[in-house]
């Protein structure tokens, strides 16, 4: 009797229900699971009935300080790791966040640590952090899927290979030398070229303090589970926001390192060996001290004698300057903000001007450029490689990738055109950098602008299945600055009206301000990005702890 094939659908629906199954019993929640429209925010008081006050406790502080507790032995790895994991599996039932879940193998690594802290100390600057991945990266012993059906069971689409049992990425690798623990992955957008997190395995994911809201993508699982507090911190890749949408639209910090800072080797990713955009990994947290923790703990590993592409820079610490001074951007490519984000953006300069520091209005070459180099360059393969892996299985293409790389792939551009595309890049990046250093002659420091505020959305988050402008973080990729985005507020439909009388200049400032709805964005959150110059990592971190600690003293 020959063997039954099997559809997408029963691959997708096994490889759904195996993920439910690995959830203990006395984690699951009861069913049936509260819809959008009766449980909106799933943060806070819903999610704390399922757990004991040390659990609520130790998943409510940030990176920084759970380390701060796990390396004096007020708290054990093992109770911090296995509060993450029960938090994380509520998160999964009530988001769709996870592709994988490895509990049993963190919590089993926690307890080793733990014999270790007993017989010598803490391991490693994380050490018993709990950290979730993003699903590109590999795990020893976990399937990296990254949202495709045909990966299920294969090696990045290869059958058989058995590369999949043993094979880690740099960074995780990095991770673990520091002492944390790697304990799940999360959801992607099949491709990772979408900013809503979507695939025909896991569903859709959804926004822990508005279901009815998006997440974000790529890294959209990262942010619904760091957002839900059901991982203290974890790493995405960006290589047209990816880092930066999901951590604004979930209420985080999150910082999109310029490429060669941290490593990437051994990561799966779509349409590899693309090198005139390159993806870089970076990490998300709930604090801007959290984001310094973990991107000083990486570079202290040397990173670079095992990721060649990894520039010897070690951590610089930096000698805080009295004033600073930023430019300012309130629209991007003609398009405004909706209200909250307007009001965030205000919020923040109001903070900035409080502080003492200058202001400089931002004219720099159009980012409108910078958005049809970029997505040259990301159309250059005519959609190859995203249907090669979407083939695997015969599943569907999202409706939101298609539109970008239509049902059937195109011819790539040739070799000329590729080159065109990085000499227009190269032009570009120096024409944006003279207009930098222009600054100089307007700051009144000396120098030109520390760094540029500015929005990463029009909108705080994307309403499910619906459209969204996306030109405020490619320009950041092609330039391959380095950003961060910090959290501000959140959407309350009492203060950000719907502006009825408002004129839109272009057809995506009307489809943005036409898509803003107060009731059903109520309680989202909404953040801004803060942009610098390459390498400026650790600058922008200490901007983003400026800013956290003004913010916080506002709100109380």
């Amino acid at each position: 009797m020959g063997s039954i094939s099997l559809t997408w659908q029963d691959l997708a629906e096994k490889k759904r229900q195996s993920l439910l199954d690995l959830i203990p019993s006395e984690w699951c929640i009861p069913l049936p699971i509260p819809s959008a429209k009766e449980r909106r925010d799933v943060t806070g008081a819903y999610t704390h009935q399922f757990l004991s006050p040390h659990e609520i406790a130790i998943t409510e502080t940030n990176a920084a300080e759970i380390v701060k507790n796990t390396c004096n032995g007020s708290w054990t790895a093992t109770e911090v790791v296995t509060a993450f994991c029960h938090r994380a599996a509520l998160a999964h039932q009530l988001l769709n966040c996870l592709h994988e879940i490895f509990f049993d193998q963190a919590i089993a690594k926690a307890k080793a640590l733990d014999a270790l802290f007993a017989e010598g100390g803490p391991v490693g600057p994380l050490h018993g952090l709990p950290v979730s991945l993003k699903d590109q990266f590999h795990v020893e012993g976990v399937e990296t899927t990254m949202g495709y059906v045909g990966w299920i069971d294969t090696f990045e689409g290869e059958k058989g290979t058995g590369k999949e049992r043993v094979f880690e990425s740099e960074m995780v690798r990095e991770l673990r030398k520091c002492g944390a623990i790697p304990f799940c992955k999360t959801s992607v957008p099949h491709t990772l070229m979408a900013a809503e997190t979507k695939n025909n395995i896991i569903g859709c994911t959804l926004n822990p303090f508005n279901r009815n809201m998006s997440c974000g993508g790529s890294s959209g699982g990262e942010g619904a589970l760091i957002g839900f507090r059901g991982s203290p911190a974890g790493f995405g890749t960006d290589i047209g926001g990816s880092v930066r949408i999901p951590s604004g639209f979930n209420g985080l910090f999150g910082l999109r390192p310029s490429h060669g800072r941290l490593p990437y080797g051994g990561a799966a990713n779509s349409m590899d060996g693309q090198n005139t955009i390159r993806s870089v990994a970076g990490p998300i947290a709930t604090s801007a001290k959290s984001l310094k923790l973990l991107t000083k703990s990486i570079l202290n590993q040397e990173p670079w004698l095992y990721d060649p592409l990894v520039v010897e820079m070690p951590w610089r610490e930096q000698s805080k300057a009295d004033t600073l001074s930023f430019g300012i951007v309130m629209t991007e490519s003609g398009v405004r903000p909706q209200p909250p984000v307007r009001r965030a953006l205000d919020t923040v300069i109001s903070v900035a001007k409080k502080l003492g520091h200058g202001l400089v209005e931002w004219n720099p070459p159009s980012h409108k450029k910078a958005l049809e180099i970029g997505f040259s360059v990301f159309l250059s393969d005519g959609g190859l490689d995203i249907h090669k892996h979407i083939g695997l299985s015969g599943e569907p293409l999202h409706p939101r990738v298609a539109e970008l790389y239509g049902n059937t792939p195109s011819a790539p551009i040739t070799a000329d055109k590729v080159a065109e595309n990085y000499l227009q890049q190269r032009a570009y990046q120096k024409e944006y950098l003279d207009y930098w250093n222009s600054t100089a002659m307007q700051t009144g420091t000396g120098r030109p602008v520390d760094a540029v505020i500015c929005m990463l959305s029009p909108m705080a988050a994307l309403q499910l299945d619906s459209w969204m402008f996306i030109g405020c973080t490619p320009w950041v990729n092609v330039l391959d600055y380095s950003a961060i985005v910090i959290p501000v507020t959140k959407v309350d439909k009492d203060i950000d009206k719907f502006d009825e009388a408002y004129q839109p200049v272009n057809e995506d400032d009307r489809k943005t301000w036409e898509s803003y709805n107060p009731d059903i964005q109520h309680g989202t959150p909404v953040g801004i990005q803060i942009v610098g110059r390459r390498f400026n990592e650790e600058k922008l971190i200490e901007i983003a702890e400026l800013f956290e600690e003004a913010l916080k003293d506002l709100s109380e």
